[in-house]
């Protein structure tokens, strides 16, 4: 072993402590929504997402893949959940830790908490409610709607295909 190895070893130790330390000091930060369906007497069943809620990540999802109710019966069906994806049901090996790609990560089925769900009295009182950072919500008709949480004067319901062009 020369002083060129031991110098390389030295450096490689010192990079990977560093590189460690630095990852542990990393906070992460979700963009949190509320997904929700109208129900056909006029309430409206919601769940909470923790992650990515953005339009242009959790808008998009839920206007290319969630285009009827049936489909969102079933997300909405899960309780809250971490993370959207384009498939409700897993079609292999799937848990909280493992997730299977293109998957809905929920809270209840994957990690075996409490179901959690929330109903308002209609889509205004939705509208108007916590809806966390972005709210989506798909109407009787079918039409998928998006409202902007940051917002608290004169807060609105949107198309959502007008949020995610």
């Amino acid at each position: 072993m020369g002083p060129d190895f031991l110098l390389s070893t030295i450096l490689v130790t010192f990079t990977q402590q560093i590189n460690r330390q630095t990852f542990k000091s990393k906070k992460t930060m979700a963009t949190r929504s509320r997904i929700a369906i109208e129900n056909q007497d006029g309430t409206v069943s919601s769940i909470y997402c923790h992650n990515d809620g953005y339009p242009s990540h959790n808008g998009c999802i839920l206007n290319d893949h969630y285009p009827d109710r049936e489909k969102v019966e079933k997300l909405i069906a899960l309780g809250s959940i971490s993370s959207l994806a384009p498939e409700v049901e897993p079609t292999g090996p799937h848990s909280f830790d493992r997730p299977q790609s293109g998957t809905v990560v929920a809270y209840h089925r994957d990690r075996g908490e409490d179901l959690r769900t929330r109903t308002d009295v209609s889509i205004d009182a939705f509208v108007t409610s916590d809806v966390e950072e972005y709210g989506y919500i798909m109407t009787k008709e079918g039409s998928w709607l998006f409202i902007d949480g940051h917002t608290s004067e004169g807060r609105a319901a949107i198309p959502l295909e007008n949020a995610v062009a």
